[in-house]
């Protein structure tokens, strides 16, 4: 769904521009923001449901860094094209399986797995091989690097499209 700048009121556009990053961490996040925003808990969480649905947000939450809170990693696998879809449906009955993604590449399936420890790690992706009969590519991070996905929203240039 295409959507115009017109299409969002005050609050819509105060939620986007305020909470890119730094949503509470409280056991009522939505009652905080709405503090913050004037607006009561229930229009704050109605309002990102229409964003989500509208196709303006992907997601609400938290970004955790994994290596505080478990183990995780990158891992990909070649599997036949014609057979992608059905290899990526058994991938994603797995416990700890995010960010599964096809790829133009002989690793044609890639996807972020992630555990308590290192050791239930390893033996989840031991038994998907098993499970797939292909040899996963294992790729731990190295090293980390923050991206910071915010964008300030120029509204005011956006009114004429």
């Amino acid at each position: 769904m295409h959507c115009q700048s017109q299409d969002f009121d005050t609050l819509d556009r105060r939620l986007i521009d305020c909470y890119q990053r730094d949503l509470p961490v409280c056991s009522r996040p939505f009652h905080a923001m709405a503090e913050r925003l004037g607006a009561s808990e229930e229009q704050v969480i109605e309002r990102l449901q229409r964003l989500e649905t509208l196709g303006v947000l992907s997601r609400v939450g938290p970004v955790f860094d994994h290596a505080l809170a478990g183990a995780s990693l990158l891992a990909a696998v070649a599997v036949p094209e014609e057979q992608r879809d059905a290899f990526a449906e058994l991938i994603n009955q797995v416990p700890g399986v995010n960010h599964n993604y096809a790829r133009e590449h002989h690793y044609n399936l890639w996807f972020v797995m992630t555990a308590a420890e290192e050791r239930s790690l390893d033996e989840r992706l031991t038994q998907l091989e098993t499970t797939l009969g292909r040899t996963i590519l294992r790729l731990p991070m190295l090293e980390s690097f923050h991206i910071d996905l915010a964008f300030a929203i120029p509204w005011a240039e956006l009114e004429g499209i």
